[in-house]
This record gives C-alpha cells, sequence and structure tokens, in this order.
C-alpha cells in the first residue's frame, strides 16, 4: 500500500527545529516503513533538500508557513500522485481540499490539539471533513473527547494512540552513557550538589512557568540545594525576547538559589538537560492535548509533578511514577508535591524508576507504529463515505471551553495576550495599588466637587441677599 503522511506547515520533517508532530511522525516512521511504502510531504527549510529518499522513506517538501500557502503545494502534489490511504496530520482544514483532488484515497486525520474548536474551523466545513474521514486518531483522550462533545457522529471513528520516546536516547542520569555529560553539565552552570527541578517547553504566560519560580521561596524554606533549570524559549528554534521572557528572566534574577535559563535547546541535545535533573515539573495553566515532555521526562527516570489540564494526567499514575495537581493557579500547590517527593528520597527514586518502566514498556516507537498500522490496515475495508447533500448546513454547535484562551500548539502566544494572562501576585498588587490610588484622587476630587459646590451655593445666596437689599433700598428712595 501506498500511503502519504502529510505533516503540518509550521516546521518541518525530521524535526530539525522540534515540533511535537514532527517528533510523533519521525518516531514511528522506521517502523512503519518496515510494512509500507511511505511519502512524507512537508515544508521546505533551507537545511534539507526539497526531495529526498532516506532509509526507503521519501521526503517531499513544498513552501510552507501559512496553511493557504501549504496548500496549494499539496494540492499541486496530489494532481500527479496517487495514495491508497492520505494520513493528515492535525490539519482538519486540509481534509475537504484533499478530497476533491484525491477522490479515491481513503483519508485519515490525526489530532494533536483542538483544531475542530469553532474558532479554527467553521462547523459545515468540520462536519464535511469528519464525514469525509474514515478514522480520527488523537494523541489523547482528551482530545478525542473534545472532538465528541463538539461533533457525536465523529465518535465511532476515534481512536487514542498515545505517542512515544526513544528511551535509548532520553536515559537516566545514572545511565552509563549519561554519567559524564550529567556531570559536565552540573559543574558548568553550578549545580554540583544541587537537587535539579526541571522545566522544559515554550515559555509562555499558558505553559505557566511563572508558577514554579513564584513556588521555590515556600521550597527554599525547607530543602537548602535546589536549583531550577528552564529549558525552553518563547517559540521552536528562537530564542525572541517577549514581554512574557523578560519576566522570567527577572524572576530567575530575584532568586536565592541557583536559576539556569537555557534558551531554546536543539531536539539532538534536549536529553542531556533531562539526564543533568532530578525532579521534573510541568506547570501548563491550559487545557494542554499531551506535552510529550511527560514522556522525555519518563524515559529519563524523573518522578513529575504535573497539572489537571487537558490530557498531561493521563499518562501519571498517582504516586507511582508522579503528582497531579488540581490547581496550578496556586503556586503554593506546586510547593506542597514537589515537597512531598524531596522530603522523601525512597518515593523519589521508585517514582523515576516506574517512569522509566513506563516508557520503556507502554511508549516506544514500536507500539505507536504497530497501532497506526492497525489503523491502517482496517482502512482499505472501509467504504469510501457517501457526500452530504449540497446545500448541507451544519446543525448549530455550543463552544466546547477546552482553552482559555484557544491556543493551537503551533501558534504563539501574541505579546499582549502573554501580558494579559500574566495573571502573577506581583502584578495584581499592581493593579490593587493603583485602584486605591484612583479611588483616593476620586475621593479627594469628589469632596473637591462638594467644596467647590457649596462655594457656589453660598455666592448664590449672597448675591440674591445683595440684589434683594439693593431693591429694597430704592424702593425706600
Amino acid at each position: 500500500m501506498n500511503i502519504l503522511m502529510i505533516a503540518t506547515e509550521k516546521l518541518p520533517v525530521p524535526p530539525i527545529l522540534g515540533g511535537a508532530i514532527q517528533t510523533y511522525i519521525s518516531g514511528s516512521l522506521p517502523h512503519l516503513a518496515k510494512s509500507y511504502n511511505i511519502t512524507v510531504l512537508g515544508i521546505t527549510d533551507p537545511s534539507l533538500p526539497n526531495e529526498e529518499i532516506k532509509d526507503g522513506i521519501k521526503y517531499v517538501r513544498v513552501p510552507g508557513k501559512l496553511l493557504e500557502l501549504y496548500q496549494q503545494g499539496i494540492v499541486r502534489f496530489l494532481a500527479y500522485n496517487s495514495f491508497d490511504i492520505i494520513h493528515i496530520f492535525n490539519r482538519p482544514r486540509l481534509v475537504m481540499p484533499i478530497r476533491s483532488i484525491a477522490p479515491q484515497s481513503k483519508i485519515i486525520l490525526s489530532m494533536h490539539n483542538d483544531m475542530f474548536n469553532l474558532e479554527k474551523i467553521d462547523p459545515n466545513e468540520a462536519n464535511s471533513a469528519i464525514n469525509e474521514v474514515s478514522m480520527i486518531i488523537t494523541i489523547s483522550n482528551y482530545v478525542g473527547n473534545v472532538i465528541r462533545n463538539l461533533y457525536p457522529q465523529a465518535s465511532s471513528k476515534l481512536r487514542t494512540i498515545y505517542s512515544g520516546v526513544d528511551s535509548e536516547r532520553f536515559l537516566p542520569g545514572h545511565h552509563s552513557k549519561m554519567e559524564s555529560i550529567r556531570n559536565r553539565l552540573r559543574k558548568e552552570h553550578g549545580l554540583d550538589d544541587k537537587t535539579v527541578i526541571l522545566f522544559a517547553g515554550r515559555l509562555s504566560a499558558n505553559k505557566g512557568v511563572d508558577r514554579i519560580f513564584r513556588a521555590l521561596p515556600l521550597l527554599t524554606k525547607k530543602f537548602k540545594n535546589l536549583a531550577l533549570v528552564v529549558v525552553g524559549s518563547n517559540w521552536f528554534s528562537q530564542n525572541k525576547v517577549t514581554d512574557y521572557v523578560a519576566y522570567i528572566r527577572s524572576l530567575a534574577k530575584q532568586q536565592a538559589i541557583p536559576v539556569v535559563t537555557t534558551g531554546f535547546v536543539s531536539p539532538a541535545e534536549i536529553q542531556n538537560w533531562f539526564a543533568a535533573a532530578d525532579l521534573f515539573v510541568c506547570t501548563s495553566l491550559w487545557q494542554e492535548p499531551l506535552a510529550r515532555v511527560h514522556y522525555e521526562a519518563m524515559a529519563a527516570g524523573l518522578p513529575i509533578v504535573t497539572t489537571a489540564r487537558g490530557g498531561n494526567p493521563e499518562v501519571i499514575k498517582l504516586g507511582e511514577n508522579g503528582f497531579v495537581i488540581e490547581d496550578p493557579e496556586d503556586p503554593a500547590n506546586f510547593a506542597v508535591k514537589i515537597s512531598e517527593i524531596l522530603s522523601n528520597k525512597s518515593l523519589m527514586q521508585s517514582m523515576g524508576k516506574r517512569g522509566r518502566e513506563l516508557a520503556v514498556s507502554n511508549y516506544n516507537w514500536s507500539r505507536v507504529a504497530h497501532e497506526i498500522m492497525e489503523v491502517w490496515g482496517l482502512t482499505p475495508k472501509m467504504p469510501l463515505p457517501t457526500p452530504l447533500p449540497d446545500g448541507y448546513v451544519a446543525p448549530e454547535v455550543e463552544s466546547y471551553q477546552n482553552f482559555i484562551p484557544p491556543i493551537s500548539e503551533y501558534e504563539e502566544v501574541p505579546v499582549s495576550l502573554q501580558t494579559n494572562l500574566l495573571l502573577t501576585d506581583e502584578l495584581n498588587d499592581e493593579k490593587e495599588k493603583k485602584k486605591k490610588k484612583k479611588k483616593k484622587r476620586m475621593k479627594y476630587k469628589d469632596k473637591d466637587k462638594k467644596g467647590k459646590h457649596k462655594k457656589k451655593k453660598k455666592d448664590k445666596e449672597a448675591k440674591k441677599r445683595e440684589l434683594k437689599g439693593k431693591k429694597g433700598s430704592n424702593r425706600r428712595r
């Protein structure tokens, strides 16, 4: 069978610049290519050829970044190439243009985000896309439930296939392959003899890394040898200083313990920082589909503290490989769960060990590929869908409030939005102070107005008395 896998329009495959979807595709490809003829369609990059065959997999790259531009390249390619199955990743808006140029192909959709949200796709187009696809793979039950709640008719087509991790690359720091790397990194950054807490992810307000900074004063009262490492930047492969990044850097300087902010780290090197750490914290405030850093932390043998947002809790066995924070808005909640791990070395070790076991047994790329192949194997037996009738109008769909705000995996949070989302005690205090000052000013203004009003009234009455006196005097004359 000939399979076409279509990546998203923002980042190239292989994941030289990072990206969860690009990593998912690349991780499963070596296993998939053993049984199928695969072409991967992605975006161009200066460091990659526009076409190549590597390890038996054909890569075709067309201009991207904008979905409309990418769509044109896909349609042009499909005008001259046919496939049994077209597997689209995370872009339901590509389904109908692809169906129009490839009427006989079976279409599968993999969803890594809430791209069926009303803010992302018109309900008529969404209904048509769901009707046309044979199956919808999701990376978490959370993502599947969002689709199910919005479009119940999709239920029978949904299947969760969790992502994977290369457990030969992400290894615990005490492993013979990582020990020297761990020691070098810790020595270079003044982390010797420290218990290192690690955050890895984009630096944006919805990722909530400021919460861990604001939990540190509570933690340092109990634990004397702590350090924090923050791996990541505002966006994949960039190091732009947004308002939020500047805020995080400012918080880092205020800490009494060592804090390392690395900026963007290449996907080829990020495993080194996991090996250098002792505990992993995910601080997401948004309804995250399921951050792949959880798999990486497990493979590296790190206990995990994560948030009950989106699909993140789905890979946590409570008390076995980590803890889940129900209310991540309050930094004190992070301090409580981190303290529980740090104060019990035996628990810390057993959590790391259990996480590693789960990564190796449950979250390997071989299992991911096997489950994808199960879906591909079923698809040819399914009949091609009957198109929806002309003039079909989708029933009104209630917005599913799963994102606050609705942000896709590959959308950088605008600076203005970051500022609005920055719910910190410092800013709240500042706002409160301003309100009080304003209230005080208004109070004085009101007093002043009342005083002026009384004075005017008195002046008016005095003038009346004066005029009355003059009139009486004239009458007497």
